[in-house]
């Protein structure tokens, strides 16, 4: 009997000390996933500080998630995310089509910037379009060990609070965006690349920008702020060549 429970102790050690190493390297992981796989994508820099995700509920948060500006824009970041939930089926984790149960983005600042018809959002959207065209950065990245292209779906996109700063390096108005929610990003399909899902959420958040910004002039407008109404006329133009006058859904 006392050996028996020697044993089961032992056993009891070792499956902590496995659950322990398995979170720390899901955290690691994900961190050297996104700094190495979305610089390639977005063609800035993209830094992640940290991830932490329990291997047994799928639940974590990222935290210090910053993309910056693309080349020729501000040394300020295009945007700041202090932290985000995620919610994973834990058994999705092993195989090649990740499931998603919820995304929530709480309280990111966007720094918007605009040269006449040009804009910082405007630029980016081009990278990530660019990027899932050639296939060159993106295609071989998303694969698990056995070389499987790896799908992902997301059952709920959250994104709540945001704010945009108009102007060079942010400097300018804050205005708030309106709450995103987007629901199954994939699941029809049986998921979805990596890179599509991202090109899709960017997508949509770059259009509610353009809502944010189109009302945000109106109301200066009623105002009387002239000047200021000018500014934020020309940042709605530098992403209307994209979007056309309404935005589009993914």
């Amino acid at each position: 009997m006392k050996t028996l429970l020697i044993v089961l102790g032992v056993l009891t050690a070792l499956g902590v000390a496995a659950v322990i190493a398995l979170q720390f390297f899901l955290g690691s992981a994900v961190t050297a996933g996104v700094n190495h796989f979305a610089p390639k994508l977005t063609q800035t820099s993209v830094v992640l500080q940290g991830a932490s995700i329990s291997p047994l509920t799928g639940s974590g948060t990222l935290t210090g998630l910053v993309i910056g500006n693309p080349q020729g824009w501000g040394e300020t970041p295009l945007c700041t995310l202090g932290k985000v939930h995620i919610d994973v089926a834990p058994f999705s984790l092993l195989g090649d089509h990740i499931v998603v149960n919820e995304i929530i983005v709480d309280a990111p600042e966007i720094n918007y910037e605009t040269k006449i018809v040009a804009s910082n959002v405007n630029d980016l959207l081009k990278s990530v379009e660019s990027a899932l065209r050639s296939g060159k950065n993106t295609a071989s990245l998303a694969t698990t060990k056995d070389g499987k292209p790896i799908k992902v779906a997301v059952k709920k996109f959250r994104l709540t609070n945001a704010r945009v700063r108009l102007g060079a390096g942010g400097t300018g108005m804050t205005i708030p965006m309106p709450d995103i929610e987007l629901n199954d990003l994939g699941t029809k399909e049986g998921g979805l690349s990596p890179d599509q899902i991202v090109a899709a959420i960017v997508k949509h958040v770059a259009g509610d920008v353009v809502v944010a910004t189109v009302k945000a002039a109106g109301d200066i407008s009623k105002t009387g702020g002239a000047a200021t109404a000018e500014g934020v006329k020309r940042a709605v133009e530098g992403l209307k060549g994209l979007f056309g006058d309404d935005k589009k859904k993914p």
